[in-house]
């Protein structure tokens, strides 16, 4: 037997293992929560390794009354289907025996702040983030505004927001890292193109089961918020910043009026980074695993260039060029992240052996 059908069927009597302790009555409580979220886990793979299996013995049979007058025309006909289908359905199974990512199915939040490039950059900012909220009501996600602090030009100098839905980590998390924008500013004069760049950071939405925040780690600071240009927007304490002490990440919230909402957003961020730094110190040792890190904002650091002049959008770890930038940038991201999702795939795929 193969390696990859020893996966196979170590996959298959696992499920079945799950299916008999669930029916069996016998668990209750947090075991059987348990038993349903790892059911529920296995259960696509477990189709898609089915749907294959079926497949290929089908195959088979029809290879065999190809030897029979009375059936070949049928038989024919059936395996040019077959032969069509079981391309998609190998690489189906395939997929199912990759390491499961249990982020991929999580919310997210999604943090964007201007690099280089001044106003412009903040200008960008701000439209890009309108770009992931349209993509985000394509997709049916709930797109929540936890921190907009805005410039005097209406650009931004940060927006975050959670997304929530299905997969929406799955989905979002090769946008994080630097876009380039080439563009000529409203600023200017001229007519010349400009060069900026904005950092996009995506996370999974962490809950307090993942990260364990002790108070006495914590230094948590309360001020008065104030808006652009130095006004308080308030006149009691009503903003929050918080310093993880271990590892000196600081997050600070000044949105909400009130003061405990603003702790509670400032926790919820802290978790999602505290959650993520974990999970990638967890996959550094992965040869296949792609950081998803938010560099310096350097103009010669980018993921992904905007070039408006032209016309064109281009996601250089893909040399994929699409010559739509208005319509990516109204939220239409699908044929990229779909894209960066199956280079992902084949490259795990290479490294665990399966490609």
């Amino acid at each position: 037997m193969t390696e990859i059908a020893q996966k196979l069927e170590l996959i298959l009597a696992r499920f079945d293992e799950l299916e008999a302790r669930m029916a069996s009555g016998q668990e209750s409580g947090e075991a059987l929560s348990r038993l349903a979220r790892d059911y529920a886990a296995m259960e696509a793979p477990v189709q898609a390794i089915r749907a294959w299996k079926r497949a290929r013995m089908r195959r088979e049979e029809a290879l065999q009354l190809l030897e029979e007058p009375e059936f070949r025309e049928l038989a024919q006909q059936e395996l040019v289907g077959l032969e069509q289908g079981l391309p998609a359905l190998e690489q189906a199974m395939r997929l199912a025996l990759l390491p499961r990512d249990e982020a991929d199915e999580r919310s997210a939040i999604l943090e964007i702040r201007p690099a280089a490039g001044g106003d412009e950059a903040g200008l960008f900012a701000a439209e890009l983030f309108e770009a992931y909220r349209r993509y985000a009501e394509r997709q049916g996600w709930r797109f929540e505004v936890i921190s907009l602090v805005e410039n005097e030009l209406a650009g931004l100098k940060e927006g975050m927001a959670t997304i929530t839905g299905k997969d929406v980590f799955a989905r979002l998390k090769h946008e994080s890292g630097v876009h380039r924008v080439q563009r000529v500013p409203a600023t200017e004069n001229q007519g010349r193109i400009h060069t900026s760049t904005v950092t996009v950071a995506v996370l999974p939405e962490a809950e307090e089961v993942d990260v364990e925040l002790d108070e006495q780690e914590l230094r948590i600071d309360v001020y008065r918020a104030s808006g652009a240009g130095g006004q308080h927007v308030n006149k009691t304490e009503s903003a929050v910043r918080i310093t993880h002490l271990p590892t000196g990440l600081v997050v600070a919230m000044q949105d909400e009026k009130s003061q405990h909402r603003n702790k509670a957003k400032a926790l919820q961020i802290l978790r999602a980074r505290l959650y993520e730094r974990e999970r990638r110190r967890a996959h550094e040792t992965r040869a296949a695993d792609r950081k998803a890190q938010v560099g310096t904002g350097d103009r010669s650091e980018r993921i992904r260039t905007y070039n408006f002049p032209q016309g064109r959008v281009t996601d250089h770890r893909l040399n994929l060029t699409l010559y739509r930038v208005a319509q990516v940038m109204g939220g239409e991201f699908d044929e990229i992240i779909t894209a960066l999702t199956q280079h992902e795939q084949a490259e795990r795929l290479a490294a665990e052996g399966l490609g």
